[in-house]
C-alpha cells in the first residue's frame, strides 16, 4: 500500500469555479425519507475485523440494502430526479450517463420512478448481469468504449445531439450542477452514520472511483466532528485519480490497467469531490488488485460480503503495515469508520 501524507488544505490548482461539497444534509434527508423505499440502513460493530487490524472498534455503515438497489449509489441519482420532479423538469425528459455500475442503476430507477427515460452507456469490460439489470429498470443500455472515460466521453455526446439531461456522478468545469446536487443525496448515509456512533471516530476510511462518495461524506463529518478524525481515502493503484491528482497540486488523469475494483477504475477525480478533499482529507492510499481481494474476502468470513469495490475502505484499513498504522495514529485504542458501499458484483 502506497499513502501520500498531506497537510490539509492540500494545494489543487485549476479549481476556483468548482464549488465545494454540500453539507446540507437536512435538504436531502427530506427529500429522501418521502420515498416509499426509504429506510436506515445499519452501522455494524463489526468486532472481528476489529480484532484483524488491531484495533479497538471498527464500524461499518452497510449500505447494501439501500432502497432496494444494493448500494449507496440509490441515493445519488435518483435524488437529481427527485429534485427535478419537484420543480416539474422531469416531465418528458430523458436521462443519460456512463456507468461502471451502481450509478447506472440510480439514474434507470430514478428515471423509472418519475415516468422519465434514461440512456446508460457502458464499457466492454462492464458484465452482461449488469446490463439485464439496468435493462430490467427501463434503461436503454449502449455498449461504447473500452472504459468508463470512453463511455463518458460517448454519453456526453449524445446528450449534447438529442437534448438529453447528462446526468454524470463526476464533475469538470462547465459541469457541476447536477453531480453538486447528486453528492448531497450522498449526505444521507453520512448524516445517519453520525447519529447511530455512540462516539466520534479517531479515523474513517472512505474508498473513491471520482470521488464523490468520499467527498461528501469528508465534508459531512468535518462539519460534525470538525480536526478530530483523520480521514482517509482509497483508491486502486491502477486507478489513482485523487492520489495523483493531490500529488501533482492539480487536476490529472491516471493511467493504469483495467482494476478489478471495477466501480472504483475511473481515471479523472470529480473536480468537486478533488476540492473538497484536498480540504478534508489527512491521507490518500492505493491498494493493490490483491489487497483488495484479500479485504473483500475477509469482510465476507465477516459476514459482510462485498465486492472488491465495495469493501474497499475496509482493506485499506487491513492492508497497514504497523509502521504505517503508526504514521497514521492507529492504535489498539483507535476507533475506525468505514463504509461498505456495495453488495457482492453481479
Amino acid at each position: 500500500m502506497d499513502i501520500l501524507h498531506i497537510t490539509r488544505p492540500a494545494a489543487v490548482t485549476g479549481l476556483d469555479d468548482i464549488p465545494m461539497p454540500s453539507v446540507d444534509a437536512q435538504a436531502a434527508q427530506s427529500l429522501v425519507a418521502r420515498c416509499p423505499v426509504a429506510g436506515e440502513t445499519p452501522l455494524v460493530q463489526a468486532e472481528a475485523l476489529a480484532v484483524e487490524a488491531g484495533v479497538a472498534e471498527l464500524w461499518v455503515k452497510d449500505e447494501r440494502g439501500r432502497m432496494g438497489l444494493g448500494s449507496f449509489k440509490a441515493l445519488g441519482a435518483a435524488y437529481v430526479i427527485a429534485c427535478d420532479k419537484e420543480r416539474g423538469d422531469h416531465r418528458g425528459r430523458t436521462y443519460v450517463t456512463a456507468s461502471a455500475g451502481n450509478h447506472g442503476m440510480s439514474v434507470a430507477a430514478g428515471a423509472h420512478a418519475f415516468g422519465a427515460a434514461s440512456v446508460v452507456y457502458i464499457s466492454e469490460t462492464v458484465p452482461e448481469s449488469f446490463a439485464a439489470r439496468l435493462a430490467e429498470q427501463g434503461a436503454q443500455v449502449v455498449r461504447q468504449g473500452a472504459t468508463y472515460e470512453d463511455s463518458m466521453a460517448a454519453a456526453q455526446a449524445a446528450a449534447d445531439a438529442n437534448g438529453w439531461a447528462l446526468l454524470s456522478d463526476s464533475s469538470w468545469p462547465g459541469y457541476t450542477e447536477r453531480p453538486h446536487r447528486l453528492m448531497e443525496g450522498y449526505l444521507v448515509l453520512m448524516a445517519e452514520a453520525i447519529a447511530q456512533m455512540p462516539a466520534a471516530p479517531t479515523h474513517i476510511f472512505l474508498q473513491a472511483g471520482v470521488g464523490g462518495l468520499a467527498g461528501a461524506c469528508a465534508a459531512l463529518a468535518r462539519q460534525a466532528w470538525g480536526d478530530g478524525p483523520r480521514i482517509i481515502v482509497v483508491e486502486p493503484d491502477a486507478a489513482a485519480a485523487l492520489h495523483g491528482s493531490i500529488k501533482a497540486g492539480a487536476p490529472t488523469e491516471s493511467a493504469g490497467p483495467v482494476s478489478d475494483m471495477g466501480r472504483l477504475d475511473c481515471k479523472m477525480p470529480s473536480l468537486i469531490a478533488l476540492k473538497g478533499l484536498a480540504r478534508d482529507a489527512d491521507a490518500f492510499a492505493l491498494i493493490s488488485e490483491a489487497e483488495g481481494q484479500a479485504g473483500a474476502g475477509t469482510a465476507m468470513v465477516a459476514g459482510l460480503a462485498s465486492s472488491p469495490s465495495g469493501a474497499a475502505g475496509i482493506a485499506g484499513v487491513l492492508a497497514l503495515s504497523d509502521a504505517q498504522k503508526a504514521d497514521l495514529g492507529i492504535t489498539a485504542a483507535s476507533i475506525i469508520l468505514t463504509v461498505l458501499s456495495e453488495g457482492p458484483a453481479s
